[in-house]
């Protein structure tokens, strides 16, 4: 039970690094963010909903007492993972582009699935 726990820990930890650092370059709409933005044809204001969303969702992640939140969180970054990688398939970008989506989804169902009993909605 103890290395369920720790793995759970260590992939919402690494979910929560990659949503943080994700949603803080969206905020401040670095030039890279805005590129992708701009090779999937989304306007850069999206930037501002997704950065806000991520930064929420690191929160709900973290919260010990959130778990209805929690829920809410994995199902945003479900459609923002899937989102990302539809977008990226849509434009023909390239691999490195379209395949990170999917790492970051395989990471969140990871976690997801690992998730302690007491985390539970």
């Amino acid at each position: 039970m103890m290395k369920k726990q720790l793995a759970y820990w260590i992939l919402t930890g690494l979910l929560a690094a990659w949503l943080a650092l994700g949603g803080t370059l969206d905020l401040a709409r670095v030039d890279a963010t805005r590129q992708i933005m701009a090779t999937l044809h989304y306007p850069d204001y999206l930037l501002h909903i997704l950065g806000l969303a991520k930064l929420l969702a690191v929160a709900a992640l973290l919260y010990p007492r959130a778990r209805l939140l929690r829920e809410w969180a994995y199902a945003g970054i479900a459609f923002d993972g899937l989102g990302a990688f539809l977008s990226h398939c849509a434009v023909h970008d390239t691999l490195p582009h379209t395949a990170a989506p999917l790492v970051f989804l395989a990471l969140a169902a990871a976690g997801y699935l690992l998730r302690p009993a007491h985390l539970h909605p």
